[in-house]
């Protein structure tokens, strides 16, 4: 019974771990009419804990799933709680636990929205 117990636990906690280190990608393309298409859109979210940030420039997020990943900013960001409300960058700390949605350009990952998670 105790093997079985402590087995649940540890399924249930390694979920855990994982489900907070998703990254997920959504694309939206555009047809019109006649059958062209305009526009591709990608975007990328990732979750983790914030290990360096510099405000306007980059920051490093560890996802909990080996080495921390390395973003920088793109020309606009925009800093929200999970409810929507834009909040200032300097609300944003080391240790804060954010989602980053961004844009892969090259080698660089470029963040246009940082989710706040612990600042609601």
């Amino acid at each position: 019974m105790i093997k079985a117990l402590f087995g649940i636990v540890s399924v249930m906690a390694l979920s855990v771990w994982i489900a907070t280190a998703q990254t997920s990608t959504t694309s939206t393309q555009t047809t019109t009419a006649g059958g062209t298409t305009e526009s591709t859109t990608t975007t990328t979210e990732s979750s983790g804990t914030i290990t360096e940030f510099t405000p306007g420039s980059a920051l490093v997020l560890s996802t909990g799933s080996g080495e921390p990943v390395h973003y920088k900013f793109s020309k606009s960001v925009t800093y929200v709680t999970p409810s929507g409300k834009v909040i200032e960058a300097s609300k944003v700390r080391k240790n804060s636990k954010v989602r980053v949605h961004y844009v892969k350009e090259g080698n660089d990952m470029l963040v246009d929205r940082v989710i706040v998670e612990d600042n609601d």
